[in-house]
């Protein structure tokens, strides 16, 4: 094995920059700040410019660089003078994290175009103009991770998902295509897959103690998942531990999918 191995740095992410959607609260907002306790530099966007600001106080804290980047990810024509500016700003882009996403819940006999391209639009076509415009910089410097946000909804079907299910059942797909194509360039693409997260958004929705029975109904494990369940993976996935990994979704489901 050679010289002793410092588990220390299995998933030091000093000096690298980092990009995470969605970040100005929930879900994106905790996977920033695990990623500054890793010695990250960190860009977060998001449309709420206040919330933004917010978290980059927050995440700055930690003793690493911030910038809030307010943007509307759907704009993706405006995405590559984006990037631009972050690595302008950071000189250097070695990590991107998907996060940003939505779901309309409605029985697909109700689905309306306008929603339809709602969550088509930011769920799967921003990921794959922001990776794209992202891309370019990692395949300046021959080396980069891409983390797409996917679900265990692109495994199996739900009600009220249909959309959200195609969104995301897209996200594995694009994943497998984008880490082929720049496998060459020393990119790492990846995915993961989360359960039901048991966040202050989805609290209402558990509210209804029949749809919580049945959604655990269908959890081995039998409990939803937390935003911490998530930290390991997103480490992983975004370090030197996962260098030899791409075109693969991490499913974090307590077995959920595995029936």
């Amino acid at each position: 094995m050679g010289d002793r191995l410092d588990i220390n740095q299995l998933f030091n992410l000093d000096g690298k920059v980092a990009i995470i959607t969605g970040a100005s609260k929930g879900i994106g907002k905790d996977l920033a700040k695990i990623l500054a306790q890793a010695g990250a530099h960190i860009a977060i966007v998001a449309r709420n410019k206040e919330q933004l600001e917010e978290a980059a106080h927050e995440i700055e804290r930690m003793g690493v660089d911030v910038l809030p980047v307010p943007f509307d990810l759907t704009k993706v024509e405006d995405t590559a003078q984006i990037m631009e500016g972050i690595y302008e700003h950071f000189g250097r882009i070695d990590i991107l994290i998907n996060n940003a996403g939505i779901n309309v819940a409605k029985p697909a006999e109700e689905l309306t175009p306008q929603d339809w391209d709602k969550v088509l639009d930011i769920n799967l076509k921003s990921v794959f103009f922001t990776s794209q415009a992202a891309g370019k910089y990692m395949i300046m410097r021959k080396q980069g991770k891409i983390i797409n946000m996917s679900s265990q909804m692109a495994f199996v079907g739900y009600y009220k998902r249909a959309a959200y299910s195609s969104s995301k059942g897209g996200i594995t797909q694009m994943t497998k295509a984008l880490a082929i194509e720049w496998a060459p360039h020393q990119i790492n693409v990846n995915a993961i897959a989360p359960t039901f997260i048991e966040t202050p958004m989805t609290k209402q929705m558990f509210e209804d103690e029949a749809f919580k029975r049945e959604v655990l109904g269908r959890i081995p494990l039998g409990r939803l998942a937390k935003t911490e369940d998530l930290f390991g993976g997103v480490l992983y996935l975004a370090s030197k531990s996962s260098d030899m990994m791409t075109g693969q979704t991490l499913v974090v489901d307590g077995g959920w999918t595995v029936w």
